[in-house]
């Protein structure tokens, strides 16, 4: 049990460190020696562990989506009214594109530098996030709260799609907007958009 644990605390480290440095260097602009020396283990270590930088940096990706989040809080917004349940979900998203801000533009920057694996797992955990949200709203539409013609996988991805837009020309773009009240806009845009009207 204890090789378990501190197996398990040897890899958090090296995640945690990896975050710290693609955060600031790029996925391009850090190496595994870097990694390991933050992380203060022998490279060999690290390698032990993840048999590249591309593995490490996919390991790095899950650790930060927001598909653990978004899974956690479902049974709660499923208990909410609509519009709460739409504003919880922003609230939570938006914090979490905050706290990794600095990841989200080195990896604007580089993209599409990136190895096709690497460009193809983020797309996909990004989509599995559409997914599950979408199932949510498939959900509200059995029940009625939904338009019967709306597309959830559709509508999901146009949900944080419109969020995502707002936090780069806030954070990247440094347009002078009122946050509060643009994102309450894009929710009632949304949800006067899906909402049944009875």
């Amino acid at each position: 049990m204890l090789v378990i644990t501190t197996m398990n605390i040897t890899r958090d480290k090296i995640i945690q460190s990896a975050l710290k440095l693609f955060s600031k260097k790029g996925f391009l602009g850090t190496t595994t020696k870097e990694i390991a020396k933050e992380a203060k283990i022998a490279e060999v270590t690290l390698f032990r562990y993840f048999n590249s930088k591309e593995n490490l940096f996919i390991e790095v990706l899950r650790s930060q989506s927001f598909l653990p989040t978004l899974k956690d809080i479902l049974p709660k917004i499923k208990k909410m009214e609509y519009k709460r349940a739409l504003q919880t979900v922003a609230k939570y998203f938006l914090a979490l594109l905050k706290n990794k801000k600095d990841l989200i533009c080195i990896m604007h920057a580089e993209m599409f530098k990136y190895p096709a694996e690497i460009r193809e797992i983020n797309i996909k955990m990004i989509h599995e996030v559409y997914l599950v949200f979408a199932s949510y709203l498939e959900d509200l539409k059995e029940k009625n709260v939904l338009k019967k013609d709306i597309d959830t996988t559709y509508a999901s991805t146009a949900f944080f799609g419109m969020l995502f837009n707002l936090f780069i020309k806030k954070e990247f773009l440094k347009r002078k907007i009122n946050f509060k009240k643009a994102v309450q806009t894009y929710i009632d845009i949304f949800y006067d958009g899906t909402r049944r009207i009875k």
